[in-house]
């Protein structure tokens, strides 16, 4: 009778079997995180995206019109969600896409940030450096004073009228602020957000309100 063959230690069969179970485990344990981990970052993503696209913005200040409002190279907050251009107000600061009329020098491409200064109906003119609206004279607390107007607005016996839909915007540095008094009033529906927060500021980071 032949010897019977060398199977090992009888112990190496289950042994084997319960290593290839915790190899098999251990590898999709791996592939779980993994998959976790790569759905994590595109759902935050697709949020970074969705935040952007609908709910805030951050927005560049590429020129003084605004100073000493928004300072040159500042950022702010610009409010996105649940805006409705028929809820803008008078005082408020807005991002809209650039006139089609602007022939002011810089660049002529990308949105502009201005101050609305008179609404749909309202009348606007300009005398002795004063705004104003609807034949009163706009009350400016966030203007330096002197603020040197620059280019006059209409006058008092032909005071212009802005038209249904659309806005005035002025910058607050006037003297130097190519607005409407240059390229007209916007169109509501051009009006992108309004914004709500300085959040960087003179090469810091600051939260001011606007």
């Amino acid at each position: 009778m032949s010897a019977p063959a060398d199977l090992g230690p009888a112990s190496d069969g289950p042994a084997s079997a319960e290593s290839a179970r915790t190899g098999r485990m251990g590898r999709s344990r791996w592939r779980r995180r993994l998959t976790e981990t790569t759905i994590t970052i595109l759902a935050a993503v697709l949020l970074s995206v969705l935040v952007r696209a609908y709910a805030f913005e951050t927005f560049f200040i590429p020129s003084g019109s605004m100073i000493p409002t928004l300072g040159v190279y500042d950022r702010v907050l610009v409010q996105k969600a649940f805006f409705d251009w028929h809820d803008v107000h008078e005082g408020d600061i807005v991002v809209f896409a650039h006139p089609p009329l602007d022939h002011c020098p810089g660049p002529q491409d990308g949105d502009l940030i201005k101050r609305v200064i008179a609404l749909p109906g309202q009348t606007i003119y300009s005398a002795a450096g004063a705004v104003y609206v609807d034949g009163r004279r706009l009350a400016e607390p966030y203007l330096p004073s002197p603020d040197p107007l620059g280019a006059p607005i209409a006058s008092s016996t032909h005071p212009y009228r802005v038209p249904a839909g659309e806005f005035y915007v002025l910058g607050d540095n006037r003297a130097v602020s190519c607005d409407s008094r240059y390229w007209g009033p916007v169109q509501g529906s051009s009006i992108v957000g309004k914004a709500i927060a300085v959040i960087w500021d003179d090469s810091h980071p600051e939260f001011r309100g606007l």
